[in-house]
């Protein structure tokens, strides 16, 4: 069974600094690299941000932040409402999610002579740390985008600058009195939980340490309230297409073929011209760098690698 405490331990083996975020506090891991012989001295930081869902949490990025932490500085952010982060008890906008995320940027430029930086954003958080690198771009060196969502075969996302997918019945239900923390006790039960992992993975085996964190944050108090605005798609864009357009660094997509998570048929749209590097992981779910982490590591070194060799 999982933890069944309120208390919510670091979801990473590191230090954990807080930050003023759109949403109040934020929490921002960070690793204390200790180089190996023939890392880069004075390597880039990079900035690792965790998709979002009912359970989510930097645990989510705790293969890369670990293999990463011993070669270079690295930080792992709790979007608002998530993790160690400050769970308001309000509706989060996808304007908010984005300021997290630049903010968390510009904290780590700050911290390291203000250079710019490298982010990996996973499945729905591709959208905020492509926006903020458009709105921000002198912030970052490079995206790599695990997952990232809006490239589903069929959908246009070209609507107005900053419009999202929200759907205010389902906002106004999920709100209404007792129905949102209901469904949400529904949907994080330890079996349901579990149930929409081996989606996530496409298989019944899954990370079980990932398992056990998703159930115990999802038990702090205010837990909901971030969730409730993922379900009622408040916090997908639906410009991002124009805003994936727009992203002027260097890309690297990666992404599995097995799940609930395959349909990319409109990157090819949207990276046309822009020279993105796309690393299809065969057999692999939507949080890839779990299943084979060497060679997510191993595509993702080279990525980085290959930019400060230009």
């Amino acid at each position: 069974m999982p933890p069944s405490e309120p208390s919510l331990p670091p979801a990473l083996r590191a230090q954990v600094h807080t930050l003023a975020g759109p949403t109040g506090a934020l929490a921002l891991y960070a690793a204390a690299p200790q180089p190996a012989a023939g890392a880069a001295e004075g390597a880039p930081p990079v900035l690792l941000v965790h998709s979002v869902n009912a359970a989510a949490s930097a645990a989510e990025v705790r293969p890369v932040f670990d293999e990463l932490g011993r070669e270079r500085p690295v930080y792992a952010l709790d979007l608002p409402g998530y993790g160690l982060s400050e769970r308001r008890a309000q509706a989060y906008t996808l304007r908010q999610m984005t300021d997290a995320v630049t903010a968390a940027a510009r904290w780590v430029q700050a911290r390291h002579g203000g250079a710019p930086l490298h982010v990996i954003g996973v499945s729905l958080a591709s959208e905020f740390v492509a926006r903020s690198s458009v709105e921000q771009a002198s912030l970052y060196s490079s995206l790599a985008l695990v997952s990232p969502t809006g490239l589903r075969g069929g959908q246009v996302l070209a609507g107005p600058p900053g419009s999202t997918r929200f759907v205010r019945a389902v906002d106004r239900l999920l709100r209404g009195p007792g129905w949102g923390a209901w469904l949400f006790r529904q949907l994080t039960r330890p079996g349901v939980i579990r149930y929409f992992l081996r989606r996530t993975w496409g298989r019944r085996e899954i990370d079980e340490a990932l398992w056990a964190y998703c159930c115990l944050t999802t038990r702090q108090p205010g837990a909901e309230h971030a969730p409730l605005s993922f379900l009622s798609a408040g916090l997908f864009a639906a410009d991002i297409h124009r805003v994936y357009g727009r992203i002027d660094v260097p890309v690297l997509v990666v992404h599995g073929t097995r799940g609930d998570f395959t349909d990319y048929r409109a990157l090819p749209t949207v990276s046309a011209g822009h020279g993105w590097r796309v690393h299809v992981m065969r057999d692999a779910g939507a949080l890839p760098y779990f299943e084979r982490p060497d060679e997510f590591m191993g595509v993702y070194r080279t990525f980085i690698g290959d930019l400060h060799c230009r």
